[in-house]
């Protein structure tokens, strides 16, 4: 008994993703500056397995036949981040311009285009350049790193923007924010609990400092779009977050039902209530973290009000459990005074589990989320990362590995959800981009962990599609068309 397909809109858009430091390599080529990437990767001992992203997939050299190979899997749309400091080597809106660097972007563009493939340009993937970093703290500096990314940004949408449509300003500003300055795991590796930082950062202050100042780029960079570029290229500048879904872990307590809630605002809210709504951080922070979350001004949430975005842009890729901490908040309090879990308190786990330890299989939770971004948000919906490792791939043998069933199943399962999401409770979602169109330098992992459709041999640089590859071609055909007939159908009755 063959398996019904559920549609997806006829107009739909799917395709991939990707970021600059994770596939690009090339890092001294064409005078491109370092990143503070560079640096993290290159510390000693290391913080990302001895792996760094110099070559990484090789694809500064390789973009055509990655561009070839791409739109054989029939993708016409590619989300893919620009090298701030292959743009502008030292970063700063004084410093001057990598025609180099403009004309390899110019060239992967065009390549794409050719193709009928839509790029989908995300400005920062966590890359930013060194030298801000040296020169005054980076994002810990709102009012000088503001200024640099909205220099920054505005050359691309000058250089980029008569092709090039769809803009997203941060990808993941929790990651940034918290990764980078509470836990340290990730560059610029800043936390005073982490040890491996050696005491640099303050994990209590830092991270909601780093939080404002991201805030406030995207919006004065989507300002500078709408007044000098809007009108003569009519693109959308938006913002990518991420965040698990959240279930109770006693669904019968009430407080561990306010926690689930509580851990939403403290993942999504942070950012999305001032960008989405323009609003104060919410409540449920300001009551815990009080004077650490920096006030916006009133011009501020004029800006903010004034250049919302038309869409929402999300990554997501598992859920968890929240239990409420019965103590108070600590002074390091991130997670809203929440701890997380895979099993809730009966011991059910919330899916099975992936190739990750931090990843398991959630399609009703991922529908459940679209849910509450549409309904706290209300504009559309695009997943712009999802995807999964298979478990034990790390050690599997090259025949093994383009087998990925695991991978398959797990396509499958959220692609449903969100057909759910669209035709039973009636969210907008216009569109799917796959982690990752291929395995690549997975940041403070290193190159163990393999999210790619595309099978990466990292001696060789030789590229093989996977299962998952030929399966989303399909699917996303079948689904299209199931829609397109069903709407046939119902103008026939």
């Amino acid at each position: 008994m063959s398996r019904k397909v559920l549609p997806l809109p006829a107009d739909f858009k799917w395709g991939y993703a990707t970021a600059a430091y994770q596939i690009e390599g090339a890092v001294d080529a064409d005078d491109r500056g370092a990143s503070i990437w560079d640096t993290f990767s290159h510390l000693s001992p290391t913080r990302t397995k001895d792996a760094h992203g110099d070559i990484a997939c090789d694809h500064f050299n390789r973009y055509q036949s990655d561009i070839d190979l791409m739109a054989s899997y029939g993708a016409k749309h590619y989300r893919f981040s620009l090298s701030w400091s292959r743009i502008i080597p030292l970063g700063g809106r004084n410093d001057p311009i990598n025609e180099a660097g403009i004309s390899f972007y110019n060239k992967l563009i065009d390549g794409l285009l050719e193709k009928g493939i839509e790029p989908w340009i995300t400005l920062y993937h966590w890359d930013l350049p060194q030298a801000l970093e040296d020169r005054y703290g980076g994002w810990l500096n709102q009012e000088e790193v503001q200024k640099d990314f909205v220099r920054y940004t505005s050359v691309c949408f000058e250089r980029f923007g008569d092709r090039v449509k769809q803009w997203i300003t941060f990808n993941e500003p929790y990651i940034v924010a918290i990764f980078g300055y509470a836990t340290g795991i990730m560059a610029p590796g800043r936390s005073s609990t982490n040890p491996a930082s050696n005491g640099v950062g303050n994990s209590a202050t830092e991270p909601w400092i780093v939080g404002k100042s991201l805030i406030m780029s995207h919006a004065l960079a989507t300002e500078a779009y709408n007044q000098k570029f809007a009108k003569t290229q009519a693109g959308q500048v938006t913002i990518v977050l991420n965040g698990y879904y959240y279930e109770p872990w006693d669904a019968d307590n009430p407080q561990d039902v306010e926690a689930a809630q509580r851990r939403l605002e403290f993942y999504i809210g942070w950012f999305a209530d001032p960008i989405f709504l323009a609003q104060n951080y919410p409540a449920s922070m300001r009551e815990q973290l009080g004077s650490r979350l920096p006030a916006f001004t009133e011009t501020e949430l004029r800006i903010l009000a004034e250049n919302k975005p038309k869409w929402y842009g999300m990554n997501h890729y598992t859920a968890e459990f929240a239990r409420a901490e019965p103590s108070p908040p600590a002074s390091i309090n991130f997670t809203g005074n929440v701890t997380e879990h895979i099993n809730n308190k009966a011991g059910v786990e919330i899916g099975p589990q992936s190739g990750v330890s931090w990843l398991q299989v959630c399609p009703e939770q991922f529908r459940k989320l679209l849910n509450w971004v549409w309904n706290r948000y209300g504009c559309m919906i695009i997943i712009t990362e999802n995807g999964c490792p298979c478990p034990g791939e790390s050690g599997m043998d090259f025949a093994q590995s383009i087998e990925d069933d695991f991978r398959v199943k797990y396509f499958e399962l959220y692609l449903d959800a969100i057909s759910k999401a669209i035709n039973d409770d009636g969210v907008p979602v216009g569109g799917y981009f796959a982690w990752s169109f291929m395995d690549n330098f997975e940041w403070q992992n290193g190159y163990d962990i393999r999210f790619g459709v595309t099978h990466v041999n990292y001696d060789t640089q030789e590229r093989t599609p996977r299962k998952s590859a030929r399966y989303l071609k399909s699917t996303f055909n079948e689904r299209m068309a199931a829609n397109t007939m069903a709407r046939y159908r119902n103008a026939l009755l």
